[in-house]
């Protein structure tokens, strides 16, 4: 077995463990990281970056309804090359792919493709794919976990790549499904609720949860089912799935129903739903396999993440082992930007340095569905549950000029304590391009903006960010068109 010594060695080449990875090279660190597929992870080439692809070209597709039936311009959409879409998105994925794989050459990492196993704290044994061998890595200064997740399965309902499928392979099972039973409302299930309902087909979205997005503020939740609805998607909130099967078109690849399921609502009898797809979006667990973490000294918890010891510097209870992504367990949210700063923290403190921790209160959730959700900082709920004494205000964004132009409905809600100057606590958006909106609103909760504070900086009218500003305006006391 040859062996290598480093500096840092980062197991896993996602969106946590390329963004350590870089950071740490630029402050001079030697840096090698270990992936076994491709850099850039399931974000890129499975989730974030292929899904918003996919779901930009149903924006487009909803357009051209929204151009004939409302603005008077006669166009029809004749049909969607499925080809063709795939071939853009996939150039798209490939240009970033071959960004990330560029910069970290630039910052001089060496990049090793293999499978990973902990041989000890400072130790890695890498099964490289390149030639089989094996290789011993030795990491003077630290040891960086960054494998990411896979998708949660279920009993009985092994995915097939065509007929089952998981948020990981839906977007490459093959052409467009005329009927999809979405299983699990979260973010993922409904974002791609939406993409396929834009599509053509009928869509049925099932959530446990009394509803969807359970995570997020409840009027968030009312206002994103309610247009989910308009858009002619069935929702199924408080109910569970009792069994699934193949039946005989799914098996043989024929048309018509390939799925059928029994679920269970809250309230009334068993329902049998059947479709040509069955989407299995019901969360994501740690990837440890074979990792060897009991050769290090390190320790999951019940739900196999693995906590760090220290939330400011996310070392592990072994000195010199940190962790980032997907493997930590909350408050860390699973998201790729979060990824990136727990990324730029380990790095930091691998070099010396003394970086803020991340504030998961200030971290943005987004929903990249039709209409779209962006959060960030706490519900109304949490809030109140936290024995804070609050107040909110609700705007729908119909209520300004540019709301009415895009007609979409949505709102923008603020969750701050009482008097212009008490802190704002969350801000919760629902309504097309929230997701560009809402960095505004991540600094205003991470900086214990006031409303007062927001207040006084102007925005431009006519935009739907100007909802975000009457919102405040009117908690300051100063509201124009909106009196609270």
């Amino acid at each position: 077995m040859s062996g290598n010594t480093t500096e840092v060695i980062v197991i896993g080449g996602g969106t946590g463990g390329y963004s350590t990875a870089l950071r740490a090279a630029h402050l001079g660190l030697g840096v090698t990281l270990v992936e076994r597929e491709l850099v850039g992870g399931t974000c890129l080439h499975r989730g974030c970056v292929p899904s918003k692809a996919m779901l930009h070209a149903a924006e487009l597709v909803d357009g051209v309804a929204e151009a004939r039936e409302r603005w008077g311009v006669k166009a029809t959409l004749d049909s969607v090359d499925w080809s063709a879409l795939v071939a853009t998105r996939d150039d798209i994925v490939s240009r970033n792919h071959k960004g990330v794989e560029g910069q970290l050459s630039k910052a001089g990492v060496t990049v090793v493709r293999g499978t990973a196993t902990l041989a000890g704290p400072h130790h890695v044994d890498v099964e490289t794919a390149a030639h089989g061998g094996r290789e011993r890595w030795t990491a003077r200064r630290g040891l960086v976990l960054a494998t990411g997740s896979r998708p949660r399965t279920l009993p009985g309902l092994e995915p097939s790549g065509e007929h089952v499928v998981t948020s990981d392979d839906a977007l490459f099972a093959p052409g467009l499904p005329g009927s999809v039973l979405v299983l699990g409302g979260g973010a993922i299930g409904v974002e791609y609720a939406s993409f396929h309902r834009s599509m053509g087909a009928e869509v049925t979205l099932v959530e446990a949860a009394e509803r969807l997005l359970p995570l997020e503020d409840a009027d968030v939740s009312r206002q994103l089912t309610r247009a989910l609805k308009k858009r002619g998607i069935t929702v199924l909130t408080g109910a569970r799935l009792v069994d699934a099967h193949r039946t005989d078109a799914g098996r043989t690849g024929g048309s018509g129903a390939g799925v059928e399921a029994r679920v269970r609502p809250a309230r009334g009898a068993e329902t049998v739903l059947a479709a040509e797809r069955l989407l299995v979006a019901v969360g994501r667990v740690p990837v440890t396999d074979g990792l060897g973490l009991a050769a290090a000294g390190v320790a999951t918890d019940e739900r196999g993440h693995v906590p760090p010891a220290d939330w400011t510097t996310l070392e592990t209870a072994v000195p010199g082992v940190h962790v980032v992504g997907d493997l930590l367990p909350p408050p860390s949210l699973g998201l790729a930007h979060a990824s990136f700063a727990e990324g730029l923290v380990v790095a930091e403190t691998l070099a010396g340095l003394s970086p803020r921790p991340v504030d998961y209160a200030a971290v943005p959730r987004v929903t990249y569905s039709s209409p779209q959700t962006a959060s960030v900082g706490l519900s109304e709920a949490a809030a109140r549950a936290d024995g804070r004494e609050v107040v909110t205000n609700v705007l729908p964004l119909t209520a300004t000029a540019k709301g009415m132009v895009h007609g979409q409905g949505g709102m923008v809600k603020v969750v701050a304590e009482p008097g212009p100057a008490g802190r704002v606590l969350g801000v919760h958006l629902v309504g097309p391009h929230v997701s560009e909106m809402i960095a505004e609103s991540q600094l205003a909760v991470a900086w214990d903006a006031s409303p007062e504070d927001i207040a006084q900086h102007i925005h431009p009218h006519p935009t739907l960010s100007e909802a975000v500003g009457e919102a405040f305006l009117t908690l300051a006391g100063r509201g124009l068109h909106q009196h609270g």
